[in-house]
């Protein structure tokens, strides 16, 4: 196939040089990648045969520069691994993951491209640079290093071997999870049996079994048919069958088990850091963060767990003592947690999910968190059928700013499908970035896994569901509010520790009835959200809040764990586990389940050594929304800070800094500890 017919390499003579998705198919990623990466190789032979003395301009832009056509190619096709996969595309993955990292590493341990970046560096004091100049220096010159630049022959060829196996296995890691969670069905044709469940869950188990040609009620594993099966069920049996094969992801020993992987990728990664010069992968990631070290990691762990661990202690006994009440005699089980949680809540708040699930319909809830954005920063959202999209449920919008200006393709995907792996997400087909003149806008993606429609109603979201819409859209407001020079350094490239700073905000504004009143009506009444129900969430808010945290610790305190050895761990998973989470451990532990085997943050994705960085991200998020409660919710002022100071800037300029200067201050942890009842 040569390039003249592949659409991939072809002008996108599409709305604001989109995807053009309908005319893509399998056969035309490999020949694109592959031509993509030879004219990126040219483009780096250009610079370092430059008979020039090395220059920013011609060494340090040019190089920000390179492999544009090559980002262009995989942005749509890993894009499409996680929202549209199929086994051919995972079959492609395989084939072009270790020559993506072979060209990866071919810039980064290139001497004389190497030689060239650091003659930059070293003169950077005379150079007159201003501070997004300096961010890109500072940045090239680290990665270089960080990738292998300083390392002999012989080393270097062994940085290649560990991060070729490492692309490897994290793919087969995902893929494992994925085929794992679309493998098991429970199919029920005793209705006696589903009894607690609220009829929009057996609708929708209806509808699948339908779908399948089946009879009765098909559930699987998927988070809007698993999460209201574990609160409403009232056949115990049946919760606990559904909670091992979650908890028992990738780890029953089978083709898709994940424990070698998980073992390998962490001795590959830690010999990686050794090699580099590090003591731990951890110490080698955390170089580059907020947190700094392991140590100002642990910091912030014992520090909430100290805080959580009583009031924790104290929500498992109400919980046992309301089951006991109810005439519950065994012991309290994790299968158990969610229903009786679920109605102690109710006794408490007389509030549930079906109660709330009427005031968010999907499209009106649509329209309220993109009218808070154009609230609070000016923007506007409008849908346009001429953008090409991969899957036909996916909505297309273009956003504008205030003064007509646009900003950027949004791309709005929102429903489980086959072919998309479980969670949300926000990520970028294109970044942001500025040449010649011309701001080159982004386009961006938020995919999400919520309730689908039924025959009879529309879809309808959990608050849970709905915070998460915000919290993505907070992510993407980051990528399509970007006004960087450098795609590098443009929108949410920046450390793992402040990237969920904008999208843990927009979560303040879930239980706030000014805001609710703008959108959240009855689907069938339009009658508006009621204030006493408001009162409900926001009292309710604080309900197990140190059971959550405790969770989120655990995961936190397990990735540490993993990423802080010094040797290669050769023993079983299962025990490795269990000790580095008996801390935050409120249950019995459960033979036949694992963490992670299936936990895909750390090893199919990019939260190793920093899934604490969403605890870091709610100190910061707290701190900063209390800036909203003190001068008001939609204040203009706060918005543009926020916008101006944190939003726009990207990673041109460290975290902290951009912080202070929309706070006024470095922030504390006593807004977070407040919120959540833990002080």
């Amino acid at each position: 196939m040569n390039a003249q017919n592949n659409p991939l390499l072809l002008p996108f003579d599409t709305p604001h040089q989109t995807a053009p998705f309908p005319e893509i198919r399998n056969e035309h990623f490999m020949p694109a990648m592959m031509e993509a990466m030879e004219q990126g190789r040219s483009e780096i032979r250009a610079i370092v045969e430059n008979p020039e003395p090395p220059t920013f301009a011609n060494t340090i832009e040019e190089l920000e520069k390179a492999g544009r056509q090559l980002s262009r190619v995989s942005g749509v096709f890993y894009n499409l691994m996680s929202s549209e996969t199929n086994d051919e595309l995972q079959k492609i993955a395989q084939e072009a993951s270790p020559l993506l990292t072979r060209y990866q590493n071919d810039i980064s341990l290139n001497p004389e491209l190497f030689g060239r970046v650091k003659a930059v560096y070293e003169n950077r004091d005379k150079l007159n640079l201003n501070t997004e100049q300096t961010m890109l220096l500072n940045n090239t010159y680290q990665q270089f290093v960080r990738r292998g630049a300083n390392l002999t022959e012989d080393q270097k060829e062994k940085y290649r071997a560990i991060s070729t196996e490492l692309s490897m296995l994290s793919l087969k890691f995902g893929d494992n999870v994925l085929k794992e969670t679309n493998q098991y069905e429970k199919l029920i044709t005793d209705k006696n049996l589903l009894s607690g469940l609220p009829g929009s869950l057996l609708e929708a188990a209806e509808a699948k079994a339908k779908a399948k040609k089946m009879e009765g009620w098909l559930f699987d594993i998927t988070a809007p048919i698993y999460g209201p099966f574990m609160k409403y069920a009232d056949n115990r049996d049946l919760r606990r069958e559904l909670y091992f094969a979650s908890a028992s992801k990738s780890f029953k020993g089978d083709d898709y088990d994940n424990q070698d992987n998980v073992k390998r990728i962490v001795e590959l990664r830690l010999e990686m850091a050794r090699l580099l010069g590090y003591n731990t992968y951890a110490d080698y990631v955390l170089e580059r963060s907020m947190a700094s070290s392991s140590e100002g990691v642990y910091q912030l762990l014992n520090q909430l767990l100290e805080s959580a661990t009583p009031v924790a202690e104290k929500e498992k006994a109400e919980i046992v003592e309301f089951a006991r009440s109810l005439g519950f005699t065994d012991e309290l089980m994790p299968w158990d947690w969610s229903y009786y949680s679920e109605k102690l809540k109710e006794k408490k708040f007389d509030l549930n999910d079906e109660m709330l699930k009427p005031y968010f319909e999907l499209n009106r809830t649509i329209d309220g968190v993109f009218g808070l954005a154009t609230e609070l920063f000016g923007i506007t959202f409008k849908l346009n059928r001429d953008i090409p999209v991969y899957h036909e449920e996916v909505l297309p919008y273009e956003v504008f700013d205030r003064d007509g200006r646009f900003l950027s393709v949004l791309y709005a995907d929102f429903h489980p499908r086959a072919g998309k792996r479980g969670g949300a997400w926000m990520n970028a087909f294109k970044p942001q970035w500025k040449e010649n003149g011309i701001d080159s806008r982004p386009h961006i993606t938020i995919v999400m896994n919520f309730t689908r429609p039924t025959e009879s109603r529309p879809s309808l979201l959990t608050f849970y569901e709905f915070r998460t819409f915000l919290h993505e859209f907070g992510h993407a407001l980051h990528g399509m509010l970007a006004n960087s020079t450098y795609a590098s350094l443009s929108g949410t490239s920046v450390y793992r520790d402040f990237v969920e700073l904008p999208s843990q905000i927009m979560e303040n504004w879930a239980s706030e009835k000014e805001f609710l009143d703008r959108f959240a009506v009855h689907y069938e009444t339009g009658e508006k959200i009621p204030e006493s129900l408001v009162k409900k969430i926001k009292e309710s808010e604080k309900f197990q809040s140190a059971f959550a945290t405790m969770r989120q610790l655990s995961f936190g305190f397990l990735d540490m764990a993993w990423h802080t050895l010094e040797n290669p761990y050769t023993g079983e998973l299962k025990s490795f586990e269990e000790s580095a989470m008996q801390k935050t451990q409120l249950f019995p532990k459960v033979d036949g389940t694992a963490m992670s085997t299936q936990f895909s943050h750390l090893f199919a994705g990019g939260y190793a050594a920093g899934y604490y960085s969403y605890k870091w991200s709610e100190v910061l998020d707290a701190d900063a929304f209390s800036l909203f409660k003190e001068r008001g919710l939609f204040d203009k002022a706060t918005a543009e800070s926020f916008r101006n100071n944190i939003l726009e800037r990207g990673g041109t300029e460290h975290p902290m800094e951009l912080y202070k200067r929309y706070r006024g201050q470095e922030p504390t942890v006593d807004a977070l500890l407040e919120r959540s009842g833990l002080k």
